[in-house]
Formats: C-alpha cells, structure tokens, sequence
C-alpha cells in the first residue's frame, strides 16, 4: 500500500529524529510494516475513538505512536495510508 506523508508527520518525523537518531530507523521500519501489512501484529494498529474517531494508530515502539487514515488516491482509485503525526503516545492522543 502506498504511503502518502502528511506535512505535520514530515515536521513530527524531523523534530523527533534530530531528538533521538536512533528512532529514525525504528520509524522506517515501521513504516515499511505499514506499507506491507497495516494490521500486522508487531505494529498493534487499532482504530481510535472520541475526538480521533476515524483515525488509526500503530506501534513504532514502546513510547511512539503513528497516527494514520486510510484514503482513496482520487486520481486511481486505490487505497493509500495518509500519514497524519508521529509522536510519544501522551503527545499523539
């Protein structure tokens, strides 16, 4: 599934790289995870209620958090994961 990065999660991903470099390649593996599979069990993705109804959240590690939203691509028709944020988990939610 393509991966479409949202300005806030380019800005979240670059605050929390220059803060810890080493989560940098905990987030694109992740992100790969995500890309081939977004229920598979190591990113425990689950669907958010309340405010972030609609949204969903998976595990980058024990602490962060990536919030996303599955989207059509207007221009094919195919499903896409809209990267909204990415952050600790009392940040994110």
């Amino acid at each position: 599934m393509n991966l479409v990065w949202g300005k806030s999660f380019v800005r979240a991903y670059k605050r929390a790289s220059r803060r810890d470099p080493q989560l940098r390649e905990r987030v694109h593996r992740a992100l790969k995870l995500l890309a081939q599979d977004p229920f598979h069990p190591a990113l425990r993705s689950h669907k958010l209620k309340g405010e972030l109804a609609g949204v969903w959240a998976c595990v980058v590690d024990y602490d962060n958090r990536i919030l996303f939203e599955f989207v059509e691509n207007p221009k094919t028709g195919e499903r896409e994961i809209f990267l909204l944020t990415l952050g600790t988990h009392d940040a994110v939610y």
